[in-house]
């Protein structure tokens, strides 16, 4: 069974949900309507007894190249801005808690936000041509979407912040072995049938459980990460590095930051 919305395909096979992100020509850049379809989507697959296992991919080229950065300029009031910030904390609160096992499986280009819903993810597996970045220090702004706690989860405190500060854009082989993705793979489609296989070969209801609790655990400090984040997310688009790093983003040219 397919579900096709306006921006998000959903693919139901074999107790498994396949949900793509669908706005290939823009790099599956992520707008306000994606936000809401991909919003009501999950949830909509978060009440399906008969699915056990959630795969989060893209079509075309890219997996997802972050924040739509057009749609984001146009909100220059703060509460329209915080709303929006406001879904994207919902979608990945969604994501995050989904009572399902959850692959994130990456092709082309997983960067800022779109990183941030892929380590969102139980397990991420990436083609070993793709590009890993949480790359907001590039226009003076900081991770959202959980991207903070999300990948501190993964790698440690320290490494989270240096790969934050760094902003660089990494192999899949190199995330690989950073530990911010589990596997870089030559041939994507396969892995991952594998790992669905081997996942339906085990009580799935249990491993679900397990991740139940941990999610429980960790949400007070989960749901703190994303209110820091709202509100300094609104306080850098204020600052000139911001501004400077969108010019520079725009006429394709190295950001010249002051520190203001």
């Amino acid at each position: 069974m397919i579900s096709t919305y306006e921006t998000i395909q959903v693919e139901e096979k074999d107790g498994a949900a396949y949900l793509y992100f669908n706005r290939p020509d823009a790099m599956n850049a992520l707008n306000l309507e994606m936000i809401k379809e991909l919003a009501d989507s999950l949830k909509a697959i978060a009440m399906k007894d008969d699915i056990h296992i959630l795969v989060l991919s893209g079509n075309g080229k890219a997996f997802s190249a972050g924040g739509d950065i057009k749609a984001m300029l146009a909100m220059e009031e703060e509460k329209g801005f915080i709303s929006f910030m406001d879904q994207i904390n919902e979608v990945v609160s969604i994501l995050t808690g989904m009572p399902k096992l959850t692959i994130a499986a990456i092709n082309g280009a997983a960067a800022g936000l779109g990183l941030s819903l892929a380590l969102a993810c139980d397990t991420i597996i990436s083609d070993l041509d793709s590009k890993i970045a949480m790359n907001f220090i590039g226009i003076g702004l900081v991770p959202d979407g959980g991207g903070h706690y999300l990948l501190q989860r993964r790698i440690g405190q320290e490494k989270a912040k240096k790969v934050i500060w760094e902003g660089k854009v990494m192999s899949a082989e190199e995330a690989a072995e950073t530990g911010i993705i589990d596997e870089a793979v030559p041939d994507l489609a396969l892995a991952v049938d594998q790992k669905i296989t081997e996942w339906q070969k085990k009580p799935v209801l249990a491993m679900i459980k397990t991740k139940k609790i941990y999610t429980e655990l960790n949400r007070p400090d989960f749901n703190k990460s994303l209110e820091l984040e709202k509100h300094a997310q609104w306080k850098m688009r204020q600052t000139k590095d911001h501004k400077e790093g969108i010019r520079a983003f725009v006429e394709k040219r190295a950001p010249q930051f002051k520190g203001e």
